[in-house]
């Protein structure tokens, strides 16, 4: 597994890490509280959605009400540094509990002997999961985690806006074009260091969308042709001043829901944030228009702490999320997500959106967002690649000398 502290720079200090951390101290459980309730601490990025979140701490609440014994609490972290604040405070033997990751942290978290095995908490035989994600929880045959969210991405866009959407990745283009007028954005996608990991999720739909990978499973191919060809489309829409350049997501996004940006690549779980956001918007989606039908997807698994002192009372609570009710009314929360499981989509929910198959059609062409053959190395890998993208989205380097460097610094990397 190797040496944590090494592998992520964790500092002993750990929850010293200012404001975003004091939503985690009093790290792990706080154990039998005295009344015989055991106090348990759920961090994830998503209770602080606009929509999701307090829908989620509802769903939480009623897991409390159902339990005498044990009891979870919320903690949002916001997304472009929950990843580390984590990651570094698991490192040092503290961190919440239960943890909602996305997958290249996962995968840094399992490799390196954070993360409780689960094949004793659960019996997965018991439970129609979903295979194609549901693969990537199991690592040399001990399964880590159990998808929390799954999460497909698509082309989402403003009806009122564009009545016939693009198919093809020159009509892409052309309609950001068309779109692009006084406080108004054909398109919006995330372009600065400081959204390292949106960045990267980003991208990913342009680097497999135009037939490209991140590695072949033994080499990184960071520097391929097809890589290179997808990421000069993303470059040539950043060029064509059709983005809020300079927007960070929350805001590009709240843009979306006010009609002014047309387009964005983005993910299920953001059709209830946007309803949250403007529920009056008349929006839809449909397959990313690029070359090849391969796109990224969330996979956010849930896991336990290995640190934490209340792994059997954590435990208690992934089987409940796993009750079927439980399940249903998850999915029903984080909107065109799936969840774990199984489950058939309400005659109510098809009736208020109408688009869920378009994201549920995808699920056997969407990837995971992590390098294969190196996934414990994603985040290593990601921060290389961000760097060297976005040097070249601000003129500091020309595409092709940016990838063979990062192609150049990866490879040193994980040797």
């Amino acid at each position: 597994m190797g040496n944590q502290r090494a592998r992520f720079g964790i500092a002993r200090a750990t929850c010293a890490l200012g404001l975003v951390a004091t939503l985690l101290t009093g790290c792990g459980s706080d154990g039998d509280s005295g009344d015989g309730v055991t106090k348990l601490t759920f961090a994830a990025s998503t209770f602080g959605d606009p929509g999701r979140g307090p829908l989620l701490t509802k769903w939480l609440d009623e897991f409390n009400q159902s339990q005498t014994k044990v009891q979870v609490s919320a903690a949002a972290v916001p997304y472009p540094t929950f990843g580390q604040t984590v990651l570094t405070q698991m490192g040092s033997g503290k961190g919440p509990d239960l943890v909602r990751f996305d997958m290249p942290e996962f995968e840094a978290a399992s490799d390196a002997g954070l993360v409780a095995p689960l094949d004793k908490v659960i019996d997965a035989g018991k439970y129609d999961l979903l295979k194609q994600p549901d693969q990537f929880m199991v690592h040399d045959g001990v399964r880590h985690g159990v998808i929390f969210e799954a999460s497909n991405y698509a082309m989402f866009y403003n009806a009122d806006l564009i009545p016939t959407p693009p198919t093809t990745y020159e009509q892409f283009t052309s309609t950001a074009k068309s779109l692009t007028k006084g406080d108004v954005f054909g398109l919006a996608f995330r372009q600065t260091e400081a959204e390292e990991a949106g960045v990267w999720q980003d991208i990913f739909n342009y680097v497999y969308g135009f037939g490209g990978a991140w590695s072949d499973g033994k080499n990184l191919t960071i520097n391929s042709p097809e890589n290179l060809k997808g990421l000069q489309a993303f470059k040539d829409l950043y060029d064509a001043n059709v983005i809020p350049r300079g927007a960070d997501a929350a805001t590009f996004r709240r843009m979306f829901a006010e009609g002014k940006v047309g387009m964005e690549l983005n993910n299920g779980g953001y059709v209830t944030a946007t309803r949250g956001q403007n529920a009056k918007l008349n929006f839809t989606v449909a397959p990313i228009p690029f070359p090849v039908r391969k796109q990224g997807a969330i996979l956010a698994p849930i896991v336990i702490n290995e640190a934490s002192e209340g792994k059997d009372e954590a435990g208690t609570f992934i089987k409940w999320a796993l009750e079927p009710q439980n399940q249903v009314k998850l999915q029903e929360i984080l909107g065109a997500s799936s969840v774990a499981t199984t489950t058939q989509r309400s005659a109510e929910s098809l009736k208020a959106t109408p688009f869920l198959p378009v994201f549920d059609g995808l699920t056997e062409t969407s990837l995971p967002q992590i390098v294969l053959g190196f996934e414990a190395k994603t985040p290593d890998i990601r921060k290389v690649v961000v760097q060297n993208v976005v040097a070249a989205l601000q003129g500091k380097a020309d595409l092709k000398s940016a990838l063979d460097r990062a192609q150049q610094q990866a490879t040193e990397l994980v040797r």
